[in-house]
């Protein structure tokens, strides 16, 4: 903890050097606004800043979702929206964190030998069905379009 004689703006450096839970800020970083002291000491300075996060994440979120059923990369733009507004606001960071957790939980999982060889055996299962299908397919229509099929 640094001791200088700059006042009040030591004891909010003091207790952003640890998380809420007391562990050390190395690990995990606090929950909080990460907005540079000068605009956090300035009251509507700050709550103009949080507007603007706000509004900046809305967008990305937004249009996340627009690019959900439309090509491109919908839920990491969504992500990269609750980032920013993770910069800002408490629950967005929870809800990071949470993310972040189920993420690597699943991760794991998914690399665990037995849930491998069953995911791959599955799969397997699902090629030939599909293939099982086509092949019935080619065999009683040939290479024609369904649209194209008469009443035969």
């Amino acid at each position: 903890m640094n001791t200088g004689s700059n006042g009040p703006g030591e004891v909010a450096v003091a207790a952003d050097e640890t998380k809420t839970d007391g562990a050390p800020e190395g690990r995990e970083q606090g929950l909080g606004s990460k907005a540079p002291e000068f605009i956090k000491a300035r009251r509507m300075l700050h709550l103009s800043w949080q507007v603007g996060v706000f509004v900046i994440g809305l967008a990305v979120v937004v249009a996340g979702i627009i690019m959900l059923p439309l090509p491109g990369p919908g839920w990491v733009v969504i992500f990269g929206g609750m980032a920013i507004w993770a910069t800002e606001f408490v629950w967005a960071q929870l809800v990071l964190r949470w993310t972040k957790r189920k993420v690597t939980e699943a991760a794991h999982r998914a690399l665990d030998p037995k849930v491998r060889r069953r995911n791959i055996t599955l799969t397997a299962i699902g090629l030939v069905i599909v293939a099982a299908i086509v092949g019935f397919y080619l065999w009683k229509f040939g290479l024609v379009m369904p649209w194209k099929i008469k009443d035969q």
